[in-house]
């Protein structure tokens, strides 16, 4: 922000992003940082002061005055608004845990002030627990999770060095991280090139149009998608959200898997997400039978090799179909892999970014059209975002798991979220009550899906 306090204009894809929020589905992105030792407050307060502050967006609040929306100081922002000591009720364990971030993650956030909060457990399982909350207007998840980790040390006795204003790349953790990323996606840099010069001139869109590209037919595609088969994920919102995640696996055996598959680790954890809903589904008394249910995926556009030096939102959305109707994990395998090999030659992610765009420079009414069509379409929201493979420490603590969780839009109530974090690979769930009542048992699935398939891969070359 302008250092004379003025306001300043909200970017139309995050005007899109701030609209879609509706009382049953919050647009809130979330995380808990499982600590192994207890939280130092007065020094993470230090570290909140000086690496989160410095980011202009979490001392701003939302201005919206019916024509336009801006950013401008929040006038009366202290730290001790947004942070919050709790204590878990009795017996403290991670069954409360979960309690507790799921009522978090039902409640909005203080519009009057800025968009986030953070609560600290200061006792569980021998350390702490920070849960943090983030409207998704401030920032898209990959953003989010490059600022969080930044307020890591990969020293205990690190200390808070000169502010900055950038999270950089060349901290310790974040090139693994990145080429993780790149191996993960396998966005090639034509599409790359594509999509920073979307970043830098929208209008750059019906040129591509005009030059003969693929995006009129690409819309065409998303507009003839069936509707996704009426299961229990197609139910009344009701607003109640729950969270849950399962046992870390290991990183090491998922790029096994995917080596003897000639895969990424993307289509691995993919097809072992689409496993998890087929079990769940059907233990539930649902008839997935040909079943073909649709995730909306963020796709990053930010460039991984540079620093994030301003927040916001700059990713698209690619359709990806999961065969649950599919009963043999391999044919499960072949058929995500085939369905990602051919998105990855699509232009689904920026098209979604343009629109994104536009919808954020029109009235309100066309995201409601926008999230009718998503509702349609999407079953669920799922998320992949890659994390250091190093053990960081929070304010001289060592971060044992990170997770988050995605915000769903419209009447999709399903998020599924994926972190690769210190060799391993984290897996949560953040669902409406009235879809998926019992999401442990869901998250539990994705662990026997991900050996099921392991095993099967065993003996091939």
């Amino acid at each position: 922000m302008n250092q004379n306090g003025k306001r300043q204009p909200m970017a139309p894809v995050d005007i899109a992003w701030l609209r879609m929020e509706s009382p049953a589905n919050l647009m809130m992105i979330g995380g808990v940082l499982v600590l192994d030792d207890p939280l130092d407050m007065d020094r993470f307060r230090t570290v909140l002061n000086e690496r989160l502050l410095t980011f202009d967006r979490f001392r701003q609040r939302v201005v919206d005055n019916g024509t336009q929306v801006f950013w401008e100081e929040d006038p009366w922002f202290h730290l001790d608004r947004h942070v919050h000591c709790v204590n878990l009720p009795s017996p403290g364990d991670v069954h409360a845990l979960k309690a507790l971030a799921s009522d978090l993650m039902s409640t909005p956030l203080d519009r009057t002030h800025p968009l986030w909060q953070v609560h600290v457990v200061e006792q569980f399982d021998g350390g702490s627990v920070v849960i943090v909350r983030v409207h998704h207007c401030i920032a898209d998840g990959i953003a989010l999770v490059r600022v969080l980790l930044s307020l890591t040390d990969d020293h205990p006795d690190h200390r808070p060095a000169q502010p900055d204003r950038t999270v950089r790349p060349s901290h310790a953790w974040w090139e693994p991280a990145r080429k993780l990323v790149e191996e993960t996606f396998h966005i090639g840099q034509e599409v790359l090139e594509e999509s920073r010069r979307i970043l830098e001139h929208p209008g750059h869109l019906l040129e591509l149009a005009q030059d003969g590209l693929a995006l009129g037919s690409e819309l065409a595609r998303i507009a003839a998608m069936p509707a996704d088969p009426k299961t229990r994920l197609k139910r009344p919102l009701t607003g109640l959200k729950q969270v849950s995640w399962a046992p870390p696996l290991a990183l090491t055996d998922v790029k096994a898997t995917g080596k003897r598959l000639n895969a990424t680790i993307n289509d691995v954890l993919l097809t072992c997400a689409a496993g998890a809903l087929r079990r769940y589904l059907i233990e539930t008394g649902e008839d997935v039978t040909h079943a073909v249910l649709h995730a909306a995926v963020p796709v990053n556009l930010r460039p991984l090799d540079k620093p994030v030096r301003e927040l916001g939102n700059q990713f698209g959305l690619v359709m990806v179909p999961l065969p649950v109707g599919q009963q043999d994990p391999m044919t499960r395998f072949e058929q995500v892999h085939n369905a990602m090999c051919e998105l990855k030659r699509s232009f689904q992610a920026q098209l979604f970014y343009g629109l994104l765009g536009a919808l954020g420079r029109g009235p309100a009414i066309l995201e409601q059209t926008a999230l009718e069509v998503l509702s349609k379409n999407a079953s669920l929201v799922m998320s992949n975002v890659p994390g250091p493979q190093k053990p960081l420490y929070l304010a001289g603590s060592r971060l044992r798991h990170p997770l988050f969780w995605v915000p769903q839009s419209g009447e999709v109530g399903l998020g599924l979220s994926i972190l690769t974090y210190d060799g391993q690979v984290l897996f949560g769930c953040i669902a409406d009550r009235n879809l998926v009542p019992h999401p442990d048992r869901l998250v539990g699935h994705f662990e026997t899906c991900f050996f099921e398939l392991d095993r099967l891969t065993h003996g091939r070359p």
